[in-house]
């Protein structure tokens, strides 16, 4: 499993760029961001190379921040690719709350990254052959 970095954003103009160039202040590389937004709030998820120092920093600057683990997948470009990964996570029974997906440089597949409500998915992915991507290489990805 990974950390992600989860900030929580007031949805106002500014904002989100006064939170990247703080990362960016930083040395921090991101390597995904996502926003999940409603009309007044939102939550930011983000990979990036150092998520705890990240974190330590957006609260300096007064951001609410916390660190999740997640799954990162590695899923081949072609069709059924994503469906081989939810099918062995469903067979496993683990519910899926929520994903979303970066394309390394000049590969040929996709990094998903997974919020699951079990622990033992890492175990069911595996054991289906499904490359799990650890912090190691995550982190140090060539972006």
């Amino acid at each position: 499993m990974i950390e992600q970095l989860s900030v929580f954003l007031e949805n106002k103009p500014g904002h989100l760029a006064r939170l990247t160039r703080t990362l960016a202040d930083a040395q921090i590389n991101l390597r995904a961001l996502m926003v999940a937004d409603t009309s007044e709030f939102g939550v930011t998820r983000i990979i990036c190379d150092h998520p705890i120092a990240a974190k330590n920093v957006l609260e300096e600057a007064g951001f609410a921040a916390s660190i999740t683990r997640v799954i990162a997948v590695e899923i081949p470009d072609h069709p059924g690719g994503l469906a081989d990964v939810l099918d062995a996570l469903s067979a496993a029974g683990v519910n899926l709350e929520y994903a979303y997906a970066f394309v390394e440089p000049g590969a040929q597949a996709a990094v998903h990254i997974f919020k699951v409500d079990d622990p033992g998915a890492v175990d069911a992915l595996s054991a289906a052959g499904i490359a799990v991507i650890g912090p190691e290489k995550l982190y140090s990805l060539d972006t």
